[in-house]
């Protein structure tokens, strides 16, 4: 099959696009701005891609249009495959009659943690030798790549299970019937298509699903959080009765979603009738109903990535992997690129990535960099200098500025980017006082950063987006102030 890609360099678009040409099928594409890094792995894969939607694309002539959600009424390539009653399908519909059919579907949904802990339950069932495919919306160190079909045959490894389910037919540790079906999917509530205003998770069934946590966000696509509830309820909907939904107790908003009714196996983490973790967040106990399963020991931080593993665990051994083999494959889990990573040095100040640009996500951020920092007694006199884009499209409608000055409350000093913001960010901000400084331009927001940073610092980057190559920016202002003498 040719299928040709409508907005094929977003994250979720390009891992559908590697997907399908793995399994053999010819894939080109289009965007507005072909760039990389997503141009340079998709062209490295042997992907065509053209810069732009213009209408003679239709000589491409593919069996399948596929369409991202970035596209809507109006462009001009859509428009002409509308005229001319071609066949078109979203990406998260091919996937699902492409890839996931026939799977057993790991699906990890909630507004905070899907791509870390989507990365960790694919590491896990990885490490147990069942050789997931996943589609993940970033890089995991581990793998090196997004998304990859995996190992075996997708057929349903379930139905060849005794009636308790996969754990009982899993060695310690290793894989159902020696085959691989398992998908791992990172479970996006974001809208499908122009033309499917459904999230795009409805499409996957998984059998196991993660939820995570649910707040507010996305208030370009949800009017408000009862909005995305009843499409948190729709995945629920979706999940058979043999299946098993894993979520976060402590939410609120995920509670009143199982309320409206739930078909299937329910099992909790960070609570005492569930799983819970004991001990600090570098090195914890995993239990399950107060029975010990394993004991994880890492370099990640914050209580964030604890609770992420707890669910991951939870749903590997739905499929089929012990607890105890679980933690010990966390325990050498590298992380995530863009989730607290390290970018350099330079004049005794580190410079950190982290993608965090929700409020909550960006006060969880700061607090575990924090954690790590007072664990370690040749940092503790270090501060944080935070500095963020709010970039995404919540964000820049100015939907939670408010919350913006308790989110950073964390750190020592914030440096916020408003190029592109068309409500006052510096008046958000006035709550922090001289902790806070705004910048229209780049260049001079990397100039404060870099006056004001001093060794032991750390420099916390936080942005959805490219940011404008900021970090590498901070730490040539960062090396050139360190060469001058008598700087600091």
């Amino acid at each position: 099959m040719h299928i040709h890609i409508l907005g094929i360099c977003g994250t979720f678009m390009g891992g559908v696009a590697a997907l399908a040409k793995e399994a053999g099928h010819r894939v080109t594409g289009c965007d507005a701005q072909v760039y990389p890094p997503m141009s340079t792995q998709l062209e490295r894969l042997g992907i065509g891609l053209v810069e732009g939607y213009g209408a003679d694309q239709l000589a491409f002539k593919p069996d399948l249009w596929v369409i991202g959600n970035v596209v809507s009424r109006g462009n001009p390539l859509m428009e002409a495959i509308l005229d001319a009653g071609l066949p078109y399908a979203s990406g998260p519909q091919w996937l699902a009659e492409h890839v996931l059919r026939g799977r057993w579907t790991l699906a990890v949904a909630g507004t905070h943690g899907k791509t870390t802990t989507t990365s960790m339950l694919a590491h896990i069932l990885d490490q147990a030798g069942l050789e997931p495919g996943f589609l993940i919306g970033g890089v995991p160190q581990d793998f090196g790549t997004s998304a990859r079909l995996g190992g075996g045959s997708p057929h349903a490894p379930w139905r060849s299970l005794p009636p308790e389910g996969a754990a009982a037919a899993v060695g310690r540790p290793g894989g159902v019937g020696g085959a691989s079906g398992f998908f791992v999917i990172e479970a996006d509530e974001y809208d499908t298509a122009f033309f499917d205003k459904r999230s795009k998770f409805v499409h996957y069934r998984p059998r196991t699903a993660i939820l995570n946590n649910l707040e507010y966000d996305h208030a370009d696509i949800f009017p408000d959080l009862a909005a995305i509830e009843t499409q948190f309820h729709h995945l629920v909907r979706t999940v058979p009765r043999s299946g098993q939904l894993v979520v976060n107790a402590g939410s609120e908003a995920l509670q009143r979603v199982l309320a409206r009714g739930c078909w299937s196996e329910v099992v909790r983490f960070d609570a005492a009738d569930g799983w819970t973790a004991q001990g600090g967040e570098q090195a914890f106990d995993v239990l399950l109903n107060g029975e010990p399963m394993g004991r994880v020991c890492w370099d990640l931080t914050g209580a964030h990535n604890r609770s992420n593993a707890l669910a991951a665990v939870a749903a590997a051994r739905h499929a089929g992997v012990f607890a105890d083999a679980a933690c010990a494959a966390l325990s050498n889990f590298r992380g995530v690129k863009r989730r607290m990573e390290l970018r350099g040095s330079a004049g005794g100040v580190a410079v950190y990535d982290d993608f965090a640009h929700h409020p909550t996500a960006i006060a969880t951020t700061v607090a575990g960099l924090r954690a790590q920092m007072d664990a370690d007694p040749a940092a503790r006199d270090g501060r944080i200098l935070a500095v963020f884009e709010p970039r995404s499209n919540t964000m820049k409608l100015g939907t939670m500025k408010a919350q913006l000055p308790a989110a950073l409350a964390g750190a020592d000093l914030s440096f916020g980017y408003a190029g592109g913001l068309d409500w006052d960010l510096a008046a958000a901000l006035q709550p922090l006082g001289e902790r806070a400084q705004v910048h229209a331009q780049l260049d001079a927001l990397v100039a404060a950063v870099a006056a004001q940073a001093r060794p032991n610092d750390r420099v916390l980057v936080m942005s959805n987006g490219g940011f404008g190559g900021v970090h590498d920016q901070l730490l040539r202002a960062l090396a050139a102030r360190a060469a001058v003498p008598g700087q600091r």
